[in-house]
């Protein structure tokens, strides 16, 4: 059976606000992020969740927290989900990485390697489940488009505390390609 999962982008942080190229930082909510995050909760209320993933960074598991309120789920963290690894770019302003960025930083087919393993795990653990997963805003897109087979540039940018629901099934698709192209988020 198919896997459903429902992908979160992390509600806006501080660093966000800031245009802070964020990464493997722990990120910090602001007052906006903790308001989107309980308006997207209540949209979610009354999804029969089975489970509850999430990356290890801090962004992301206050996001969970409040999405996780009416569930009361046992959250599952995984360094699988965080974003991308930015090298000696992180914490640079996001204009002013866009041109430096090189192959100091994760490239864009490791992502596409982890979000396959993810995937996968995913939907050999979890088959047939309906799955809460809080990301970052690059790697739910990279998650997105090694699930459907795209390229990641035909995969659109999230908003920070938007949710994308995509049916996972196995084998996963051949992706689309993995071109540098509109692949900054944080």
């Amino acid at each position: 059976m198919p896997t459903t999962l429902y992908l979160v982008r992390h509600g806006q942080t501080e660093e966000n606000a800031a245009s802070i190229l964020q990464g493997h930082l722990p990120g910090h909510l602001d007052a906006e992020g903790r308001a989107q995050a309980a308006r997207l909760r209540e949209q979610l209320r009354n999804v029969p969740f089975d489970a509850l993933l999430c990356s290890d960074l801090l962004r992301c598991r206050d996001t969970a927290a409040i999405l996780n309120e009416p569930h009361g789920l046992q959250p599952e963290y995984t360094p699988l989900l965080r974003e991308r690894d930015w090298g000696p770019f992180t914490g640079m302003d996001i204009l002013k990485a866009r041109t430096l960025i090189d192959d100091r930083a994760e490239t864009m087919d490791a992502l596409f390697r982890r979000a396959r393993t993810f995937l996968t795990d995913t939907a050999r653990r979890f088959d047939g489940c309906l799955v809460l997963v809080v990301s970052h805003g690059l790697f739910c897109r990279v998650l997105q488009a090694a699930c459907l087979g795209l390229a990641i540039r035909a995969v659109p940018r999230m908003d920070n505390a938007e949710v994308r629901r995509v049916t996972l099934s196995l084998p996963l698709p051949e992706t689309g390609g993995t071109e540098e192209s509109g692949a900054t988020a944080n």
